[in-house]
């Protein structure tokens, strides 16, 4: 019997099945840390860099009820800003499992990602691509 974490294989994953994440607002300690980390030049001080949010959103996805897909291998991302985010921004994120194609291993998952702030508009948005495991056979006694 595996002892592992939970995990959502290839089996579990709806097409169409949504996902939100709880929300987070961006402060000035958020925009200091990922300069620190990445280096990235500050600018006017209430602007927040372009990745955190999305950065941020894939760190709320673990506070999410679902366990985690059983990723494989990441694929591919498409990734669009549409407006950046300033400080004091109330962020969330939705995702939709948009394709599910079986292999014989796995299948590719595709989920379209979206950023949404305080107002309900879209910051940002884009497409994951994910090879996922399928479900391993029960092991024999």
């Amino acid at each position: 019997m595996s002892t592992g974490a939970p995990r959502f294989y290839f089996e579990d994953v709806v097409l169409d099945g949504v996902l939100e994440t709880p929300a987070m607002t961006l402060s000035h300690a958020h925009v200091a840390l990922f300069r620190g980390v990445c280096g990235v030049e500050a600018d006017d001080g209430e602007t927040i860099p372009d990745l955190l949010p999305l950065c941020l959103s894939t760190g709320l996805g673990w506070r999410v009820p679902q366990p985690p897909l059983a990723v494989l291998a990441f694929m591919g991302v498409e990734w669009h800003v549409l407006r950046r985010a300033r400080v004091g921004d109330t962020i969330m994120s939705r995702s939709r499992t948009v394709v599910k194609r079986a292999m014989r291993e796995g299948g590719v998952v595709i989920e379209e990602r979206e950023i949404i702030d305080q107002r309900g508009e879209v910051v940002q948005r884009g497409r994951f691509t994910f090879l996922v495991a399928k479900r391993p056979a029960p092991e024999s006694a």
